[in-house]
């Protein structure tokens, strides 16, 4: 399959500039749900994905280089997959970047060690997909129904999500810029593919797709799995925390 450019695949329209616009600016008045954890049961997941922020946090605690920047860069799918210089989850895209997008250019080792020095694990495929379409809530707010299973992370339809379709992010977008989904949670669709434990060989599979990629490919049952050393501009996580049964409500993470 061919892929077009980005640039021709999404291009930047005045509505979507409006859109920015107003979306920035709603954020900018919200609080952010970086660092929130969604219970589900005996378990919670992150509302969004491992920001740039929070995994600078991890690596001054640690000290940990990752192979991105080990290596000379993270890949990006040009004329089959380039290495980019400097690219890596400190500037994805090679320049400064807000601290609060995605952690991309993270291989699956390497999510997996930042999720359990946050305390976590890197969620299974049926535990992401349950979190990402099924509402689970007690009592979630309307229009979300608790038990129903939507067709989309973002309800009836993939509207909101950051897809190459006409949107306001040309690339990756920050947490909470985008709709908010199925139990509360942002980004189950687009934005970035993120890591799962399930295994295929040496490959894992990822999931919800990324901003390359139109809608298609949010849908539940999309099988995408890719070399656990794997590392690029469009692969992120976040993390699943095992709880005990008297555990309910949300609550805020220290990462």
């Amino acid at each position: 399959m061919t892929k077009v450019s980005r640039a021709s695949a999404k291009p930047v329209l005045a509505a979507s500039l409006l859109a920015c616009l107003s979306v920035s600016q709603a954020v900018a008045q919200a609080p952010s749900p970086v660092g929130e954890k969604v219970t589900l049961g005996a378990w919670a997941i992150d509302r969004t994905e491992v920001t740039i922020g929070q995994f600078e946090r991890y690596v001054r605690a640690t000290g940990t280089v990752t192979r991105a920047e080990k290596e000379g860069g993270g890949f990006e799918y040009g004329a089959g997959w380039e290495r980019r210089p400097g690219w890596s989850w400190r500037q994805p895209d090679g320049v400064p970047a807000n601290k609060d997008l995605p952690a991309v250019h993270i291989d699956f080792a390497e999510a997996q060690a930042y999720c359990r020095w946050a305390g976590g694990r890197l969620p299974t495929g049926a535990e992401w997909q349950k979190a990402g379409f099924t509402e689970l809530r007690e009592s979630p707010p309307a229009p979300w129904v608790k038990g129903r299973t939507y067709a989309w992370s973002t309800g009836d339809s993939p509207q909101g999500a950051n897809t190459s379709d006409p949107d306001p992010w040309p690339r990756a977008a920050p947490a909470g810029a985008t709709r908010q989904g199925v139990n509360g949670l942002y980004d189950m669709g687009a934005n970035a593919w993120e890591w799962t434990t399930d295994a295929r060989g040496n490959e894992r599979r990822t999931v919800g797709s990324s901003w390359w990629y139109g809608a298609f490919n949010m849908k539940a049952d999309v099988q995408a799995y890719k070399p656990a050393d794997f590392l690029a501009v469009y692969i992120g996580f976040r993390c699943v925390y095992d709880l005990t049964p008297n555990v309910s409500g949300a609550a805020r993470a220290k990462p």
